[in-house]
């Protein structure tokens, strides 16, 4: 005779079994699409190895698949196309996918904002510009996920510039705030999608690139189709961030937003020496372009121009003005703090 205790014991005994035989419930994998600026050739640097690594650790929780400039939407409709949900994240400036808030001006290359590389990361992370992009993104429902330093700016041309003479009428491949600061120097700004320029140049539509550093014009071909490398730049480092659709961001538990961070952190880690010590060897060893410079004397003129810019930047609204202040401060501190952090 089975007794209400014999029955209640068999039956929590039966208990796990069935519940071993139960099938789990599988969470949907999370699925991202970042679009990053650089084309095929720069990604496999500039982002790759970064987005490699996190879908490596993220196994079956998240994945995100990279996509390379236009390969999905033209880079000048990234930040709608991410605030839209189109697509999840986005590696750019804000200057060249046309961000509506009021630091876009400062994305990619600020005349003469830093000198070097390490510049970019200290202004976010120690002088208050992170709490600035985060605040503007925040308003049109965008996550400023992390800044970092890419190359410096050249100019990489098929004539020789040996003064500011010879910028005049140059048509030139460039960032939107960098093509307004050098047109009063007679330099003509084109916008091209970025896979258009090698053969733009080719066929005489562009006289030039004032994009990048040597490193890029060896990766991505530019090194083929010009001749001579400037040796003086508008800008020490591009400024350029990750960013991603804030709601997507948001539904990601806490682990997979560290592990997000920890990846960009080693892009960013990538490109400090991938750049540094590209743009030397490269300057000391490539075959390709013949090194010029314009004398500092003339260049100092370029440079007091780039402060009457910051002026004229700054009065367009206060949160431009708060971050003109910034740069002011930091580049104060920098030649306070004297050798190796400004040399002049």
């Amino acid at each position: 005779m089975t007794t209400r205790r014999k029955f209640l014991t068999g039956a929590a005994l039966a208990a796990p079994a069935a519940a071993l035989a139960t099938p789990a419930i599988a969470q949907s994998k999370i699925r991202w699409r970042m679009q990053t600026y650089a084309g095929s050739a720069l990604g496999e640097h500039v982002v790759k190895p970064a987005i490699d690594a996190f879908n490596k650790v993220a196994g079956d929780e998240m994945e995100i698949e990279l996509f390379y400039a236009d390969q999905l939407v033209p880079t000048g409709e990234l930040f709608r196309a991410m605030q839209k949900g189109t697509i999840d994240a986005v590696q750019s400036d804000d200057d060249s996918m046309a961000s509506p808030t009021e630091v876009t001006v400062f994305g990619g290359y600020f005349p003469f904002a830093s000198r070097y590389s390490l510049d970019v990361p200290v202004l976010f992370n120690q002088y208050g510009l992170n709490e600035i992009w985060d605040e503007e993104y925040s308003k049109v429902g965008v996550k400023h996920l992390s800044a970092g330093a890419w190359d410096p700016c050249h100019f990489a041309t098929k004539d020789p510039i040996r003064s500011l003479a010879d910028l005049r009428g140059k048509r030139v491949f460039t960032f939107p705030t960098a093509g307004r600061f050098l047109s009063q120097f007679g330099v003509v700004p084109v916008t091209l999608p970025w896979e258009d320029i090698e053969v733009a140049v080719q066929t005489g539509e562009l006289d030039g690139i004032a994009w990048s550093g040597i490193t890029e014009d060896y990766t991505v071909g530019w090194a083929d189709v010009t001749n001579y490398f400037l040796t003086n730049n508008i800008s020490g480092a591009w400024a350029g961030s990750f960013f991603a659709n804030m709601d997507r961001y948001n539904e990601l538990p806490d682990h997979l937003k560290q592990l997000l961070q920890l990846a960009m952190d080693s892009s960013h880690y990538y490109r400090q020496w991938w750049y540094w010590g590209g743009e030397a060897s490269l300057r000391v060893n490539g075959p390709k372009m013949e090194l010029t410079s314009i004398p500092d004397e003339e260049w100092a003129t370029v440079e007091s121009a780039a402060l009457k810019f910051w002026d004229e930047i700054a009065a367009e609204s206060p949160t431009k003005a708060k971050v003109v202040e910034i740069f002011k401060k930091y580049n104060a501190d920098m030649t306070k703090a004297g050798r190796p952090y400004r040399y002049s």
